[in-house]
């Protein structure tokens, strides 16, 4: 396969007229995860067969050419480009968001990730979509709080610790409250733990980086346990929770999954294995900052960068919302999935710490070359 970047402005979209497979929409394709979408659809033997699969981002499709493949280019927010992106649409797959730890403009977060989901569900009624699967985030039902081996039956909490987990709440109540309304329509929600792999986009740079300078610190006494999963695993569940809405797998209709693809683990001891895999020293080898006061530096750097805002667009890694998320237990498995659709990792842990080795380890030599 070549790879293409190409930016298409959309007036009459291709209507899928092609009974050997269904036509498919993905929402935020050009993405972390998209991406890993797109790689999983295209893989061959892939259980989902399509005829067309449009891609819609507000940055352009950079990936694998395929005849099949349609980009364009747009903002989940226009609700006029999302309704005629649905268009002849069978399956929408919504992963368009703002991955946001409290730094973004509530605004913003609230506009995109709640708003543009809007949008989709609006689209895919009007259009008569059939099926609709939402990439939601453990973070709805994340309160701030310890949660440990807890499953899908767990409440939404009555209060969010910031706009970004309210804005997955919403936007995953209002999908699984949109399934059989009309009644061709289905719907489902999947909760990704932490998700990594190559080009992660949201810790892996940040810790290199860290590493690269020479005082690696990680938060907390190390005694704390989250979910992590894959990429390719994270896009392997949506390829399986299509093919049982496609086939009339009604236990799906209507209902959140958790997704991890392995046991609970400390969030820096897990991403350090990766870091000194891909050949950054980590030096010291064992500095922790106690939580409560890495809150309060978290606290500090969020209003230097309120300060600074005027003058230039400063958005903390280190906040307290990040505190709170890393130095907090956080456990589930994907029993639930298991069992209503079949998910099983395709990628063994192997494989997924061997791929997102290599690629730092590519980057690594690259910069030293």
């Amino acid at each position: 396969m070549h790879l293409h970047c190409r930016r298409t402005t959309m007036n009459e979209p291709n209507i899928n007229t092609d009974p050997a497979g269904c036509s498919i929409l993905l929402t935020g394709g050009a993405g972390f995860l998209g991406q890993a979408i797109v790689k999983e659809l295209l893989a061959p033997g892939c259980p989902v067969t399509f005829s067309l699969l449009r891609i819609f981002d507000v940055i352009p499709y950079c990936g694998p050419e395929d005849a099949r493949i349609e980009s364009v280019t747009n903002d989940i927010r226009d609700a006029a480009a999302v309704t005629l992106a649905c268009r002849g649409i069978d399956v929408v797959i919504h992963s368009a968001a703002i991955v946001d730890w409290g730094t973004r403009p509530v605004e913003e977060v609230y506009a995109v990730n709640y708003t543009g989901t809007e949008n989709v569900v609006r689209a895919c009624r009007e259009m008569g979509v059939k099926h609709l699967v939402c990439t939601s985030s453990l973070d709805a039902i994340y309160a701030g709080k310890p949660l440990v081996n807890i499953d899908e039956t767990i409440p939404y909490p009555d209060m969010h610790p910031n706009m970004y987990c309210r804005s997955k709440f919403l936007a995953e109540k209002l999908v699984l409250e949109t399934n059989g309304k009309p009644a061709s329509l289905t719907t489902c929600v999947l909760r990704p733990a932490d998700v990594y792999g190559p080009a992660d986009p949201f810790h892996i740079g940040s810790l290199i980086n860290m590493a690269k300078g020479g005082f690696y610190v990680r938060l907390g006494n190390g005694t704390s346990l989250s979910q992590h999963v894959f990429v390719g695993n994270m896009a392997w569940a949506h390829i399986l929770v299509i093919q049982a809405l496609i086939t009339g797998n009604e236990a799906v209709a209507g209902k959140a999954y958790f997704i991890t693809d392995g046991p609970p683990a400390n969030f820096f001891k897990f991403f350090d294995a990766i870091v000194e895999g891909a050949g950054y020293p980590i030096r010291p080898k064992n500095i922790w900052i106690p939580r409560k006061i890495a809150y309060a530096m978290g606290a500090m750097a969020e209003f230097f960068a309120l300060l600074i805002r005027p003058v230039k667009k400063y958005n903390p890694k280190f906040s307290r919302f990040a505190v709170l998320y890393t130095c907090s237990d956080f456990t589930f498995t994907s029993a639930k999935a298991a069992r209503d659709f079949g998910f099983v990792p395709k990628y063994t842990k192997e494989e997924a710490f061997g791929a997102t080795v290599r690629y730092y380890s590519r980057l690594s030599e690259r910069v030293k070359g």
